[in-house]
């Protein structure tokens, strides 16, 4: 039966010219409309078990590939469920879609089934939020929503579905095309050689960048630019801060600079505002920002130290100081080599780390046996959540690519990652850490991932309770006053397996090696459920030279 163009297929239409090839959903009254119109747009539904998860899949998916994740979930509650995991992919600067069901536009007021002020409730914790209003504006919402979550500070942005706009037949059989590309916020060529210069002119300058430039196309351009202008370029996306176990020792390297660039990062608590000791005093401030907003924040922290900023996105900029670059003079060999000895130190007592404790094993124990399958493919995925395993995993841990919970300090997005990122690199593996607290917000997405057929590996660090809060009660209040942390030492691989999993639980280190390689040739998502010591979160330094 032939039926007219309706507002779901223009919506399916402009997505697929988008090259959107799949969606993360959980169906709801409110959609069934577009997951009709899926099938002959060749769109896949990556169908979950909660909406926040389904926002989390998109995030990952996003920051693997670069497009926009999309994610698609009923009105009403199915919405507030997956409004919370806007949060993370905000502070992880990720530019995902958001696409929510909606009461009908003709019934609003009235009280309609699950209304609700969606566009308002998402507002916060996005770059744009709102509604479509017929039929026949809905390609355009859709190109409008999908570019601003690319522009500038890359971001989520959502979207509401009315459902009388998904159903009404629209004007037209087919949409104007119109481009979906990011608009660019380009750094002049004039301004980037003054920054060149500046940072030339110093004797310990740094590059600081955000998360926007610690994936893809933009990651590689960072790189570059260290490389060309001799100059340590350090990405931080982490919660820690300078105290991020991945960046070994680098505090002590920052608290020496004396000029620094702000490229896309944000001066705010992860660099203790700019503040002695952390940033010398007399430091000098250089930004480039998308957002002039952050130049009025970094002003009130270090005031005339600010020396210089520029309104430019920041792959325009990276782009911009490698042409400046070019004419520029390279004499901070031995600093950025001092820079990136101080990320590579770990201290040499790890080596031969070991738990006292009976049954239990130190995390280093339990995390080095899995780097052997990260090296074992060019394109693997490391993923860590938050929490005190999570930085040892960081601290340990290295891949091609790095999905972990962000500058938001979330936790529980970790299983969701891991399924994104099995669909974002197919052939190659994928490595989840996580702590039993973790395991537990998203555990049916295992369901998900047996029915897609999902193979990945999570190591759970089961120390039975949330051990980040625990340190800070153990250290802020004594032993005698520990409340609200404990959890049970369950059996997560048990878990795994009952979904069609493969699980095993591993309590003596030497039998990690072997329980990954086991888990890895299963082919099945894949528990390993670890009992670690519960210690917390490594604080890297180097000894003073001699």
């Amino acid at each position: 039966m032939t039926r007219s163009r309706n507002g779901a297929d223009a919506l399916v239409q402009t997505l697929a010219s988008a090259g959107v090839k799949r969606i993360f959903t959980l169906s709801g009254n409110h959609i069934m409309p577009v997951f009709d119109a899926c099938i002959d747009a060749h769109i896949e539904l990556i169908h979950v078990r909660h909406e926040g998860a389904a926002v989390h899949m998109a995030d990952a998916w996003a920051r693997l590939t670069g497009e926009v994740g999309v994610a698609m979930v009923t009105g009403g509650p199915g919405h507030a469920n997956a409004v919370s995991a806007l949060y993370t992919a905000g502070m992880a600067e990720s530019p995902v879609l958001l696409l929510s069901g909606h009461a009908p536009n003709n019934q609003l007021g009235m009280g309609a089934f699950q209304e609700m002020r969606q566009a308002e409730v998402a507002a916060p914790l996005t770059k744009w939020s709102g509604t479509v209003a017929s039929a026949d504006s809905m390609a355009h919402d859709v190109g409008q929503a999908m570019r601003i979550a690319r522009s500038g500070r890359p971001g989520p942005v959502s979207l509401g579905l009315p459902t009388d706009a998904l159903e009404a037949a629209c004007a037209a059989q087919a949409d104007a095309p119109q481009s979906f590309d990011p608009v660019p916020q380009a750094l002049d060529t004039d301004t980037a050689a003054s920054l060149i210069r500046r940072l030339q002119a110093a004797k310990r300058p740094l590059i600081l960048t955000g998360p926007a430039a610690m994936m893809g196309r933009t990651l590689a351009l960072a790189r570059e630019l260290e490389s060309a202008c001799g100059i340590p370029v350090v990405g931080m996306e982490s919660p820690r801060g300078i105290g991020d176990p991945s960046l070994g020792a680098f505090a002590q390297m920052l608290a020496q600079a004396d000029c620094i660039l702000l490229l896309g990062k944000r001066l705010d608590f992860t660099l203790k505002f700019g503040k002695a000791p952390a940033i010398a005093a007399a430091c000098t401030f250089l930004q480039v920002d998308a957002e002039a907003a952050e130049f009025e924040r970094t002003r009130r922290a270090v005031g005339p130290r600010l020396a210089e900023c520029a309104l430019a996105d920041t792959a325009s900029a990276l782009g911009a100081l490698l042409q400046a670059t070019a004419a520029a003079s390279n004499g901070h060999d031995a600093w950025t080599r001092d820079v990136r000895d101080a990320i590579a130190y770990r201290p040499p007592a790890w080596q031969t780390a070991a738990s006292a404790v009976p049954g239990r094993m130190h995390p280093v124990q339990a995390l080095a046996p899995l780097q052997k399958l990260l090296d074992s493919h060019p394109d693997s995925v490391f993923i860590a959540d938050g929490g005190e395993i999570g930085q040892w995993a960081q601290a340990c841990l290295r891949a091609p690519n790095r999905v972990i919970n962000g500058v938001a300090g979330s936790i529980g997005a970790a299983l969701p990652f891991a399924l994104a990122a099995r669909l974002a690199r197919p052939e190659a593996p994928v490595v989840a850490v996580m702590g039993d607290g973790t395991f537990g917000f998203h555990t049916a997405e295992i369901d998900t991932a047996v029915r897609y057929r999902l193979p990945f590996i999570a190591v759970v660090g089961n120390d039975a309770r949330w051990n980040a809060e625990y340190q800070i009660q153990l250290r802020d209040y004594g032993k005698d006053r520990l409340i609200g942390c404990e959890l049970l030492p369950a059996r997560y691989d048990a878990v795994t397996a009952a979904f069609g999993g493969f699980g095993r639980q591993v309590t003596d280190p030497a039998q990690v090696a072997a329980a990954v390689d086991d888990a890895h040739r299963a082919a099945l998502p894949a528990c390993l459920n670890i009992m670690i010591e519960g210690l917390p979160a490594p604080n890297i330094s180097r000894p003073a030279q001699a």
